[in-house]
């Protein structure tokens, strides 16, 4: 599946030769990259890049882990695999075409569809209705981290684990706090079902494309 992806502001970034790092926010998305891709440079950055600080990457990172839909129309499971990453300020970076390419080339041997639509990244979480007015501007995800990963290139894949039909607490930013609350008690149990599943599927294919790269 397409969208328009946004034209206004876009700015490039230049491949570099050396293999990618692979840039993921949490332990669940890190370990599933580490099983698939032994050998692979990590670095868990932390939920919103936490733990990057002021350090930047050498070469091309390859965003990796999950995303929140904003679209009606995407379940969760649904991969994203974009040519474009935004910002909520407004400011979009295309996407490096040849990892872009390579990611798509690898879900497809793998037999994974993707969806090519832009991706956005907030520095807060979009829950509820915030999430519509992002859809109609032909995003289909949300993250908070993968354009503002300090790289001089960047690609993604992204799975969609909550959406629109199935929202989650925003108690889940801070996942020892939430399970404190009965409350979140029956997230806890999709999500320690669904979570690792779609972790496995983007480092699936982000290990693919580094084996087809290597």
């Amino acid at each position: 599946m397409r969208s328009r992806v946004p034209s206004r502001g876009i700015e490039s970034m230049d491949t570099q030769h050396e293999p990618p790092t692979v840039v993921t926010a949490t332990g669940l998305e890190t370990r599933a990259v580490r099983r698939r891709a032994a050998g692979a440079r990590v670095v868990e950055a932390g939920v919103g890049l936490a733990n990057v600080g002021r350090a930047s990457f050498r070469g091309l990172a390859v965003s990796c882990g999950l995303a929140g839909g904003v679209r009606d129309d995407l379940a969760t499971g649904t991969i994203l695999i974009p040519s474009v990453v935004a910002t909520t300020a407004g400011r979009s970076i295309a996407c490096d075409a040849m990892w872009t390419a390579r990611l798509r080339a690898a879900a497809a041997r793998l037999g994974y569809a993707y969806v090519d639509a832009p991706l956005l990244t907030s520095e807060t979480l979009i829950t509820g209705s915030a999430r519509a007015p992002w859809a109609s501007r032909g995003f289909a995800a949300v993250d908070m981290e993968t354009a503002a990963i300090p790289a001089s290139a960047i690609a993604a894949v992204r799975v969609i684990l909550d959406t629109p039909k199935r929202e989650l607490s925003p108690d889940w930013l801070y996942p020892a706090r939430a399970m404190l609350r009965p409350k979140n008690w029956g997230q806890a149990l999709w999500l320690a079902r669904v979570a690792p599943r779609c972790a496995d599927v983007a480092a699936h294919i982000v290990a693919a494309a580094l084996a087809q790269g290597a």
